[in-house]
């Protein structure tokens, strides 16, 4: 397939963008891309970071009136972690954290990009299968269901936290005849 643009060179790169529901393809050889400025990493120019910066909306952080502007800019310049020095205008143009400590100090800035890309969620739940870890999932099912109790009691449900008690003495039960049946 021959470059969109130059229609001389072999097209390398090929991008699909889908922008309000409109699919584009574009089909480019690696001069023309990279004087359009749309590379992939390890041709030049775009890497993960660029995507993570496009995440974080950095051509467009504020909305609102020019005082909510200035204030806005002003906590973002100001966000910077004790630990390491990180500020959140250096992590945007990197696309790395200095340390665990900035993950606790810039939650409030990429807990609604972690919720937009992984369908609400912002805890890392991680898959297993099933014939894999069936004893994982029911570990994991009785430490949700303990939970469940906890509120229960503190709400003073107690009909609804006997059947959980018995949920997961009825689950611990199946936990220890599945271990039995492995030794």
């Amino acid at each position: 397939m021959e470059c969109q643009e130059c229609h001389q060179n072999p097209a390398s790169l090929h991008f699909t963008k889908i922008i309000n529901g409109k699919k584009t393809e574009t089909h480019l050889c690696e001069q023309c891309a990279r004087e359009k400025g749309e590379m992939i990493s390890g041709a030049g120019g775009f890497s993960i970071n660029s995507l993570l910066s496009g995440l974080l909306n950095l051509d467009y952080p504020f909305t609102g009136n020019s005082n909510s502007n200035n204030n806005s800019l002003e906590n973002i310049q100001a966000l910077q972690c004790q630990n390491c020095g990180m500020t959140y205008q250096y992590f945007s143009k990197v696309g790395r954290f200095g340390c665990s400590n900035c993950y606790e100090t810039f939650s409030n800035k990429i807990d609604p990009i972690l919720r937009r890309v992984h369908s609400g969620n912002t805890a890392h739940t991680g898959k297993i299968p099933k014939r894999i870890g069936g004893n994982l999932h029911i570990t994991k099912e009785i430490s949700e269901l303990k939970e469940q109790l906890q509120k229960c009691i503190v709400n003073e449900e107690f009909e609804n936290a006997a059947k959980i008690r018995d949920e997961i003495r009825s689950l611990e039960q199946t936990l220890s005849e599945h271990r039995e049946g492995e030794q």
